[in-house]
């Protein structure tokens, strides 16, 4: 038997890619839609804007999108569920692996402070792009790759030619 303080070794892609698909095809069957991470974060979003201005809020076609009827919850949408479940279930897995651990990944040349503001302003990079592309990698690559979307096909193309170039650029940074 393993000792629980060592990190267990990473699942194999090939079984990981497995159970994803297998993940979407549920939800597709249960939920008649496929999977996504950029609308719950809109969700997040407008029940916090309808709290601090709630008159803003049912005035912009984005918001009203995500509020539905007045009275209605926005984070009662499951695509919040799905991410909750998400964060909690990768917790739990990187506790059962012995991955879990208070640590910063960067590269020898690059401060924390410096690799921080670079995490947050490629975040923010991302989720502008993702309500550009009306849908997140995961939606657009799982969800609409397995639904033959040409769009969807061409921001995934378009990612990770993006990646590739901006890797070039920043490489200096990891060695």
């Amino acid at each position: 038997m393993s000792n629980l303080n060592e990190p267990q070794p990473y699942m194999s892609p090939y079984l990981a890619g497995i159970g994803l698909g297998l993940v979407l095809l549920a939800a597709f069957v249960m939920m008649g839609r496929g999977l996504g991470a950029s609308g719950a974060f809109t969700s997040f979003v407008a029940a916090g804007v309808e709290t601090v201005a709630p008159v803003h809020a049912r005035n912009n076609a984005l918001y009203t999108e995500y509020l539905g009827n007045p009275g209605s919850n926005p984070l009662k949408d499951w695509l919040v569920f799905e991410i909750i479940g998400v964060v909690i279930g990768g917790l739990i897995s990187g506790m059962l692996a012995g991955r879990v651990r208070k640590d910063v990944e960067k590269g020898p040349r690059i401060s924390i402070n410096k690799r921080f503001l670079f995490a947050f302003v490629g975040g923010g990079i991302m989720g502008i792009g993702s309500k550009l592309a009306r849908g997140c990698t995961s939606g657009q690559a799982l969800t609409g790759g397995a639904m033959l979307s040409v769009g969807s096909w061409a921001f995934m193309i378009a990612v990770f030619v993006s990646a590739y170039a901006v890797a070039y650029l920043f490489r200096r940074q990891w060695t």
